[in-house]
């Protein structure tokens, strides 16, 4: 007898017009999907803020491989798991619970689950930056609200936004290291010592500053407040 094949994708028409997929093709593309996870997690999230500000600090104290990269990655998942926590809740509320049960569709999950993403990236995108990127489309007056624009444009508006924002707290965080760094260089080159790296006797200065201040707690809070928890 010759053995039945195994369809590989099963297409099926509701009466109002959509379609269902089977579950074999459900599974590619949730495979094609966890491909993508990290570029969503960088791009879509507080990651990018966290870690350039994070690498901004490092090099503003002046050290190159302490924290290394691995755990300043680790620090920024940690920090954006926190920081995202309520878009996450509200997207397992609103999508992903009603799909594990049955109540909705795959469709219907993704676009239950693209709100809370969305209004998260537009709270903190500038309208300049969004406007660039509409600009750049050339659909001008095709959108009359923010909430109307696609996540094709979206996307990178909020990654312009984001960036911009890391590059600003990271220009804060730098002034009182190069303060240090410009009075030990001076007070060196005062006492005729040429030779000796101002970096290597600033260091420890920087170091007990930052300390002093408490600089962790001081950096996660400024982190965490400026995508507005707290407030």
């Amino acid at each position: 007898m010759a053995q039945q094949g195994i369809s590989a994708v099963t297409v099926s028409t509701n009466p109002d017009g959509t379609q269902d997929y089977t579950m074999t093709l459900q599974a590619l593309f949730i495979m094609t999907a966890l491909s993508l996870i990290p570029a969503f997690i960088m791009m879509m999230t507080s990651f990018t803020r966290i870690i350039v500000v994070l690498s901004i600090l490092r090099q503003a104290i002046g050290l190159q491989q302490s924290p290394s990269n691995q755990i300043l990655i680790g620090v920024t998942l940690f920090l954006t798991m926190f920081i995202m926590k309520p878009v996450f809740d509200e997207i397992n509320e609103r999508a992903l619970q009603p799909y594990l049960e049955e109540e909705m569709s795959s469709k219907e999950a993704l676009e239950q689950a693209k709100g809370p993403m969305r209004a998260f990236m537009l709270s903190q995108t500038r309208v300049k930056d969004l406007e660039t990127f509409v600009r750049i489309a050339g659909e001008e007056d095709k959108y009359q609200e923010p909430a109307d624009v696609p996540l094709t444009i979206l996307i990178p508006a909020f990654v312009t936004s984001e960036l911009k924002t890391a590059f600003q707290i990271g220009f804060m965080l730098f002034i009182p290291f190069l303060i240090i760094d410009l009075v030990v260089a001076s007070i060196l080159m005062a006492m005729g010592m040429m030779m000796l790296s101002p970096m290597i006797v600033s260091l420890p200065f920087k170091l007990m500053l930052f300390v002093l201040v408490d600089g962790w707690n001081l950096i996660f809070g400024t982190l965490a407040t400026s995508f507005g928890m707290g407030v």
